[in-house]
């Protein structure tokens, strides 16, 4: 099998967030998608090109078109929320992103009318049902697919980084499940999903392919929903291990971090040199760790197992990554890591709301929806 990896422009980028729609007044996910949508598309009946469906009714899904910048990408998605919010507001309908819903059942959602959403859970079931998650995926531009699987290699390092960074799941359909990042751990269920493998070729990866396509696992590349993929199709790899993040400032943060880690692999290829990877148990054991223990994991950052906070070892990233920031302007927008850590990640606030609210889990999505309106530690 021999898969082709598109023409794309270095470190161009461009960034799909996750919505859920909730009640405004009870604060419970409502399943409108299909009218939004509707309201949202255009005259011939086709959905808008940038606010689509995904796989259950009560989401929709912004996508920036391709920038060159993460500042660019992130004022394309504000002015999609304003079209959302112009047809929502009028509904009593509220916007919410986190990794979970804190309080919702799974049992209550209804799926998008789709054949491969279909296909997907006739095959796996109950956890396929149990897919009631958000997230923000980050698409960062290759230009030679010979750089894809090194750099999806290299950011398996800095996995936690982000996973810690953007954890937003402590709850579960009402219970507190002492993870910061539920969703990470429920989303590797399906058959597909979770850690990439660490593949050294581009034909191991058609290799690999061809193998799930010919005893049925898969019917194409896109149905592999690794955590940090190649995506052929726009010729990018394609960070998807974040959880949703609750407001702007954070997408702006995590993306910028994303875009600086790649862009610095991508020139570092270009000289010859390989990106630090970590071995395989490391990479899982990180995994694991930064879902458990979010900005408070004490994570594995070298293939010595030397280890080190993973708040500390961010605010060494933030810094070491200052030139890429500059060339490519989003010195405010990675800045803003250290502001997340100095205030706190979604995880933390959502449990600080809830503690201060007597264990209400509706002032947590109140909190929430607030947050998305107005923004970081406003």
């Amino acid at each position: 099998m021999q898969i082709e990896f598109s023409e794309s422009e270095r470190s161009t980028v461009g960034i799909e967030w996750e919505l859920a729609l909730v009640d405004a007044s009870t604060g419970d996910l409502v399943q409108l998608a299909d009218e939004v949508l509707r309201e949202l598309g255009t005259p011939d009946g086709r959905e808008h090109p940038q606010i689509t469906h995904e796989l259950l009714l009560n989401t929709v899904e912004l996508v920036s078109r391709v920038h060159n910048t993460v500042p660019a990408a992130i004022a394309d998605l504000q002015e999609l929320i304003g079209l959302v919010r112009g047809v929502t507001d009028p509904l009593g309908v509220e916007l919410m992103c986190a990794g979970t819903h804190p309080f919702a059942q799974w049992f209550d959602q209804k799926v998008t009318p789709n054949e491969r959403y279909d296909r997907l859970l006739d095959r796996t079931q109950w956890w396929g049902r149990q897919m009631m998650i958000w997230g923000v995926h980050v698409h960062v531009g290759i230009d030679s697919v010979d750089k894809a699987l090194p750099i999806v290699n290299g950011l398996l390092t800095y996995y936690p980084h982000l996973q810690a960074l953007s954890a937003s799941s402590p709850f579960w359909a009402g219970a507190r499940t002492g993870y910061a990042s539920n969703r990470a751990l429920m989303f590797q269920q399906l058959p597909t999903a979770g850690l990439p493998w660490q593949f050294g070729t581009w034909a191991n990866y058609e290799e690999y392919v061809q193998d799930l396509v010919t005893t049925g696992v898969v019917e194409d590349h896109s149905e592999v929903r690794w955590d940090i993929r190649p995506s052929p199709k726009w010729g990018t790899v394609e960070m998807r291990a974040c959880d949703g993040l609750s407001t702007a400032d954070e997408v702006g943060a995590v993306s910028a971090l994303i875009h600086c880690l790649t862009d610095r692999m991508s020139g570092q290829l270009e000289q010859g040199v390989e990106p630090v990877t970590l071995q395989p148990w490391f990479v899982r054991e990180n995994k694991w760790r930064a879902a458990r223990y979010g900005l408070d994991a004490e994570i594995i950052v070298a293939p010595d197992g030397s280890e080190r906070l993973v708040s500390d070892s961010l605010r060494e990233l933030v810094d070491e990554l200052q030139p890429e920031a500059e060339r490519l302007a989003c010195t405010d927008e990675l800045a803003t890591v250290l502001a997340i850590l100095d205030t706190g990640g979604s995880y933390q606030r959502q449990l600080a709301v809830a503690e201060a609210n007597g264990g209400s889990l509706q002032a947590v999505v109140s909190s929430l929806t607030h947050e998305l309106r107005s923004g970081l530690g406003r």
